[in-house]
């Protein structure tokens, strides 16, 4: 396992540069935890996030992190130096893409000076569980009887944001708007949007 400091000597005297480095390095890491700057929903920069005992920078997707509890991101090198460079995906930390972050694991916006807080600082890669599900979602048409029970009449996905499957959600709730207890006799059908469940992806219809 890397360190990410080097070891400071202990000889008497002035510090070498490499030691004097390693000093600036803490500081400006102490100076950044104390000093984040606050991320709010909407604000379109990269993000430092706890992944784990790590902190790592994450880009929020875009339109898709104005949640006040639940945003789209994907982890990305602390070392990715321009968004153009890994929005085409090969600088992406992992395979994964885009993952549900909870808005709670949020330290602040990215600093430089975190990065010896992440994986890649400590010479590792990222867990197989970085506690964040694929951000995928889909639009689910219910049958519900007045005791809760029924069953998912229709699966329509994937939608790669939020909005757009709350989008047609509401579009088939308007369209069912006065019809919504006749169409099926005993049940009530409604359409929400809900997470994509990609083990099942067969049983949805694209939209």
């Amino acid at each position: 396992m890397k360190r990410p400091f080097p070891r400071c000597g202990h000889t008497p005297g002035a510090l070498s540069p490499e030691d004097q480095a390693a000093v600036n390095q803490f500081r400006a890491l102490l100076a950044a935890l104390r000093d984040m700057e606050p991320w709010t929903p909407g604000l379109y920069r990269d993000i430092a996030v706890r992944v784990g005992p790590f902190v790592e920078r994450a880009h929020p997707r875009p339109g898709d992190d104005h949640d006040p509890d639940l945003i789209a991101v994907s982890l990305v090198h602390p070392d990715t130096p321009h968004a153009a460079a890994y929005l085409h995906g090969h600088q992406l930390y992992t395979g994964r893409g885009w993952l549900r972050c909870e808005t709670d694991k949020i330290l602040g916006v990215w600093h430089p000076a975190l990065t010896p807080l992440t994986h890649a600082a400590a010479g590792l890669d990222l867990p197989d569980d970085v506690g964040m599900s694929l951000a995928h979602y889909a639009v689910h048409v219910e049958a519900r009887r007045k005791d809760n029970s029924g069953r998912i009449m229709l699966r329509m996905g994937p939608y790669t944001q939020t909005w757009l499957a709350s989008r047609d959600a509401d579009r088939l709730n308007t369209l069912l708007e006065g019809k919504a207890a006749t169409v099926v006799p005993g049940f009530t059908v409604t359409a929400k949007a809900a997470p994509f469940d990609v083990s099942d992806h067969e049983s949805y219809d694209d939209p």
